[in-house]
């Protein structure tokens, strides 16, 4: 039986053909679908490039293949292809295909009403909320897109819920209160990061940096607001305004880099925060995490944070906003609300301000972090998988018996 597996993300192809991908949707990744399936078919937007950066790694291989979705950008460019992605995802998915849905996505959203239409079984991994997604500030959107696609997008994301044959969410509650699966749905819940050996340091910090300047770093996507990077440069500059000598470092690239590089410059703190780009996963982020004091995500929405998770299991203390899983990771004290530089301002002031309380932060996070472990998570995962691919079978051995 082959795998259909629909997500929302870019990868990169070279002349020879191959895939590439600098996030952990490397062939690694999906090699584990093999154990439950003939074959993987991933569908999903493609770049062409000339070339790849280094870091990158090959996500097809044996067993492994992509269909083709146009490299839209942006609701309008995604209007002007709609008809040519619909024909698309038509094609990619068969009867005889066993079929898994990352949500929430737009590419999610088009292939369900023919799921459903046929009375097709499907698999759902609920990476995110719609909701926060496109809350104010969270999207680049005119008011009538971002609304409309709240609306739709949520929407979408209960019924897809409601109807799935398999759902697991990245979160053990959060994701589930807002998007409850069906009666009859087989549930589970695993993370999407799972952290293998390497990303573990061996012990907390026993030290907490007591030189004059201290750093702060941030990781994620700058293609939207939605990582609030903004609001961190902003409680950022406060912090610097009461006396404290701070750098921050910015790792992630995107559309939306030049608008915060601005803000740095109006702010007048451009010479105290460094913007990385884009780093290959693993030991480049690792090492950056390594160098910092306090890791903070001051996200408006969120699933559960895979950045926040790694720097979790280099020993660091963080601060981060109370959306999505979050709170499922870190205790109240260390939370502080979306959008509000204020409150982060004070959290990271407080913080710093307490040795002993970063060293507890450091040892609760090491220790917190370890129940990602791809070992433990990995029986979920399996269990999902076989679960679609015996509900897909039976489902196919009832319509042959029907015909």
């Amino acid at each position: 039986m082959n795998i259909v597996v629909i997500l929302e993300l870019r990868f990169l192809q070279t002349p020879d053909g191959r895939i590439w991908t600098s996030t952990t949707f490397a062939y690694d990744f999906w090699k584990e679908y093999l154990e439950f399936f003939d074959s993987v078919r991933v569908v999903t937007r493609i770049l062409n490039v000339p070339n790849i950066s280094k870091g990158y790694r090959r996500a097809d291989g044996m067993g492994v293949t992509f269909t083709h979705i146009p490299n839209y950008t942006g609701p309008w460019q995604f209007i002007l292809q709609a008809w040519k992605v619909m024909r698309i995802i038509q094609e990619a998915v068969t009867p005889r295909d066993a079929v898994i849905l990352r949500a929430p996505s737009t590419l999610a959203n088009l292939i369900f009403p023919i799921l459903r239409k046929r009375r097709q079984p499907f698999g759902l991994v609920v990476v995110g909320d719609p909701w926060d997604l496109f809350s104010p500030g969270a999207v680049r959107h005119s008011w009538p897109v971002r609304v409309l696609s709240r609306l739709w997008f949520t929407c979408s994301l209960r019924k897809q819920c409601q109807e799935a044959a398999a759902v697991a969410y990245v979160t053990e509650f959060a994701l589930q209160r807002r998007y409850p699966p069906g009666d009859a749905t087989f549930v589970t819940n695993f993370s999407s990061v799972d952290l293998p050996y390497s990303a573990f340091v061996s012990a907390p910090r026993v030290w907490v940096n007591r030189k004059n300047q201290f750093t702060l770093i941030t990781v994620g996507s700058l293609s939207q607001p939605y990582k609030g990077v903004d609001t961190l440069i902003d409680a950022f500059a406060l912090c610097v305004k009461e006396g404290w000598n701070l750098r921050l470092l910015i790792v992630g690239d995107g559309r939306y880099r030049p608008y915060l590089e601005t803000r740095c410059r109006k702010r007048k703190i451009e010479d105290r925060v460094c913007f990385l780009g884009q780093l290959p996963a693993g030991e480049p982020v690792f090492a950056q995490l390594d160098q910092a004091d306090l890791f903070v995500l001051a996200s408006r929405q969120e699933g559960l944070p895979r950045a926040l998770l790694e720097a979790m299991a280099r020993g660091l203390p963080c601060i981060a906003t109370t959306v999505g899983g979050i709170p499922e990771l870190l205790p109240p004290e260390d939370l502080v609300p979306p959008n509000d530089p204020k409150s982060l301002a004070a959290k990271i002031i407080e913080v710093l301000s307490d040795p002993e309380r970063m060293i507890r932060m450091s040892w609760r996070n090491l220790h917190k972090s370890k129940e990602y472990r791809r070992e433990v998570l990995q029986e979920r995962r399996r269990s999902f998988y076989k679960a679609v691919r015996e509900i897909t079978a039976e489902w196919q051995r009832r319509a042959v018996a029907s015909n």
